[in-house]
């Protein structure tokens, strides 16, 4: 470690994660549009955010971090999203990946994440989730040779793949008609991994959330953290699902109080009527849905007790969050009227930005499924 990143770390310990987040604001929001207009990753912002030690905020202080609990690093993520919907979410993909392992070592004493975990700090290395295509079911192929396996597949929505050290993913096994996925760490400069240039969307551009190509892609049997059943949860989804969602939600949240704010500003160049009054009152009451459900989510992640109950709050309140701050998006645009039409004001790239809120599992339809067994007192071991 050099001089300088020891200050820095020295800082980061003192100064708190949020208020590096704060202090990078300016520089983060600028390189966000250059990022949405040239449709690339924010490489730039991701440079910042390690140099200053954001990387590794989550880990626990006696491993060598920043010491950051779930609702600081939530705090952070939020100021993130505010400069930048992309940089924020594609930084909840490794912080949340942190936050886990953390979790599991201070509440469960579980010593096994302690080398990932120093690591982090020691070399600052990023964390890659694939996230969405590999939610319970798994997604991939591992197919048993000498010593471990070999891993097929194409994992979807990685975001942040350009700057990724490790891809925390797993694969299929199927063994006698028994379908387990292996849980591992991909190097994302192994043999047999390859990114693929496919992020061209609608919103949440700068998060290069490009394919990864996994094609024979050798995991010794050492290197298989987790096995279980494919297409049930299992207790590590609870902790991942109660953790990681507060986490992510909060760079939407982030999104939408900057909508609002730009909207609020240009409505007050202009003329004031009744109609306006109104649009602003429900643009700030669907605001406050968001934050209140955000703050729910928080409250079931720091209960510190994951369960199948813990995951329906967090769900809940995860759909209801979306809602609200897509809603409340909407009516910025409204409010700003014509004006906010123009790329330039930066509103028309948040209202394209917060439709992602959509797509992270449970989807509503999920969702409902899984709390309406939980209100009927039906199983839920196979909801997701």
């Amino acid at each position: 470690m050099t001089l300088q990143d020891e200050i820095t770390k020295t800082t980061a310990d003192r100064v708190g994660c949020v208020e590096i987040a704060e202090g990078l604001a300016d520089r983060i929001a600028a390189g966000a549009e250059r990022a949405d207009a040239e449709d690339r990753f924010v490489a730039e912002n991701y440079a910042l955010l390690r140099e200053s030690g954001l990387v590794e905020a989550g880990v626990p202080h006696d491993l060598g971090g920043g010491g950051a609990d779930v609702r600081e690093l939530s705090s952070m993520l939020r100021v993130l999203g505010r400069a930048c919907g992309s940089t924020a979410l594609a930084f909840a993909m490794h912080t949340h990946q942190v936050a886990i392992p953390a979790w599991r070592w201070q509440h469960q004493k579980v010593a096994a994440v302690e080398p990932l975990l120093k690591r982090i700090a020691a070399e600052r290395i990023i964390l890659l989730s694939s996230g969405g295509s590999d939610w319970i079911a798994g997604s991939g192929e591992a197919r048993p040779v000498e010593g471990g396996y070999r891993i097929h597949g194409r994992k979807v929505f990685t975001s942040g793949a350009a700057a990724g050290n490790i891809l925390m993913t797993g694969a299929v096994l199927d063994q006698g008609g028994e379908r387990h996925v292996l849980h591992f760490g991909v190097a994302m400069k192994g043999e047999g991994v390859r990114i693929e240039d496919t992020w061209h969307t609608l919103g949440m551009r700068g998060t290069g959330s490009n394919d990864v190509v996994l094609d024979g892609y050798f995991v010794p049997d050492a290197a298989v953290a987790l096995k279980r059943k494919a297409g049930e949860w299992h207790p590590l989804f609870q902790i991942i699902g109660t953790i990681a969602f507060p986490l992510i939600y909060a760079a939407y949240l982030g999104v939408a109080e900057s909508a609002c704010d730009i909207a609020l500003k240009l409505a007050r160049k202009r003329p004031l009527t009744h109609d306006l009054r109104a649009l602003a009152g429900r643009m700030m009451t669907e605001l406050r849905g968001a934050e209140l459900a955000q703050e729910s989510m928080m409250a079931a992640a720091e209960r510190n007790a994951p369960s199948a109950d813990t995951i329906n709050a967090v769900m809940m309140a995860k759909s209801l969050m979306a809602d609200h701050a897509i809603r409340a998006v909407e009516l910025a645009m409204e409010l700003a009227g014509g004006a906010g039409f123009y790329r330039s004001v930066g509103l028309e790239r948040r209202f394209r930005d917060i439709q992602g809120a959509r797509y992270h599992p449970m989807q509503r339809g999920a969702q409902a499924q899984y709390s309406g067994a939980m209100a009927l007192g039906e199983p839920v071991t196979t909801v997701f």
